[in-house]
């Protein structure tokens, strides 16, 4: 199938970068305007060397039309250009003595005037508030040796564009924090939607089958008792499953370039994106049964594709020692957490528990069942597994895989 995509923008950047694209050109417009019609105090031409000034003015009118496109998006305003952008800014403040000689006794405009304030403003956009203080100290300082002797309206000035720049950048940075959490939002409202479909059409067709086979087999009894049986167990299963919503996610939230980004995805589940991650909930619904209670978030719990079926190899491993050792009546349950930092699986039992040192005695048996099918797959994972039981009580296998191990070893094995 052929992958289609359609992308949702909710981003407060985009203003921001077309209003800084028309800043960058009415302050360039300026700047001009003001070096050929600027006089000095004495009501003389301003620059005692015009070659010098206009020479960068030229400049400066075609460095900022070529890169209007550079400044329409986060994506196309690299770091290269940002860099050179304020090299710009900067000569350019530090060739207005060079073309005005008197431009350290009085206080006037410097050569790219307020346009500077548009290449500061650029990597607020761009990077947060640390970004903007990078630049603008550089342009403070910059404006304060020009001067050689700096005022105190120097002083202001500076610190105006110092400030503002850092606040825009703070702001920029809560902006895309509100829009992940809104894209967050989508996403579990569109997983949320999609569930409730599913339930109803299966509700009307399936289950209702299911629980009439049951309560009919069960009626009739004999061989029928045990098709009723069986049919009521496939109907717990199925309810779970729906109930899970373990629907391949549709909508992705993203921190992109240009802000946060809710996307809707159609994939083919062979390509090699696809197959790279996979939803945990999906590998452990199918344990879910008449005995087994399987309780899982809302959202998709996404790690790579090894990691989860190591981890569900290590819940099946637990629940088969719950059917081995706990009993034929006994209820496990099953609980997924997914954490910012790491997974969580518990598994649980009503039986009868495990005997203080019974561990440790299979171990030196040569049964290796806890050791190696459950505590050695999650040191694999960089992860710990954790047996809590007391005679009488039950037990509870606690598994724990933190995300950021299971990124990092995946990434050593591609290399």
């Amino acid at each position: 199938m052929a992958k289609r995509e359609r992308v949702v923008r909710m981003s407060v950047e985009q203003p921001l970068w077309r209003a800084l694209t028309g800043y960058r050109v009415l302050t360039m417009v300026y700047a001009v305007l003001l070096a050929i019609f600027g006089k000095d105090n004495f009501g003389q031409p301003r620059f005692e060397r015009p070659w010098v000034a206009f020479a960068y003015l030229a400049f400066l009118f075609v460095w900022t039309l070529a890169t209007l496109p550079k400044v329409r998006s986060a994506a196309a305003c690299t770091k290269r250009f940002l860099g050179a952008d304020l090299v710009v800014a900067l000569t350019g403040i530090m060739l207005t003595p060079v073309a005005d000689i008197h431009s350290q006794t009085f206080d006037g405009p410097t050569l790219p005037s307020i346009w500077t304030a548009g290449a500061v403003l650029a990597f607020a956009i761009k990077g947060g508030w640390r970004w903007a203080a990078f630049a603008s100290t550089f342009v403070a300082a910059a404006n304060i040796i020009q001067r050689g002797d700096p005022s105190r309206d120097t002083f202001h000035n500076v610190l105006l564009v110092w400030v503002a720049s850092i606040a825009i950048g703070y702001v920029v940075e809560v902006a895309r924090a509100s829009e992940r959490t809104l894209a967050r939002a989508l996403e579990i409202e569109a997983a949320t939607r999609e569930r409730e479909r599913l339930a109803r059409d299966i509700h009307d067709s399936v289950l209702q089958v299911l629980a009439m086979v049951q309560r009919r087999g069960t009626a009739i009894g004999g061989e029928a008792a045990e098709l009723g049986r069986m049919a009521g167990e496939q109907e717990v299963a199925l309810r779970t499953l729906v109930s899970s919503g373990l629907v391949p996610p549709t909508r992705v939230s993203e921190d992109a370039a240009e802000g946060a980004v809710v996307r809707t995805v159609d994939v083919d589940e062979e390509s090699p994106d696809a197959a790279a991650t996979c939803d945990l909930r999906a590998l452990l619904a199918p344990h879910a049964g008449a005995r087994t209670s399987f309780a899982e978030p809302g959202a998709p719990v996404v790690l790579p594709a090894e990691a989860a079926r190591e981890l569900a190899a290590a819940v099946s491993a637990a629940l088969d020692n719950v059917r081995v050792h706990a009993g034929d009546g006994a209820q496990a349950w099953i609980l997924v957490e997914d954490e910012p930092s790491e997974v969580i699986v518990t598994v649980r039992d009503d039986g009868p528990g495990i005997p203080e040192g019974r561990l440790a005695q299979a171990e030196g048996e040569g049964r290796m069942g806890v050791a190696l099918s459950i505590r050695g797959r999650l040191r694999d994972l960089g992860g710990t597994a954790e047996v809590i039981s007391v005679p009488g009580q039950g037990t509870e296998v606690e598994l724990k895989v933190p995300k950021a191990q299971v990124s990092r070893g995946k990434a050593g094995s591609a290399r």
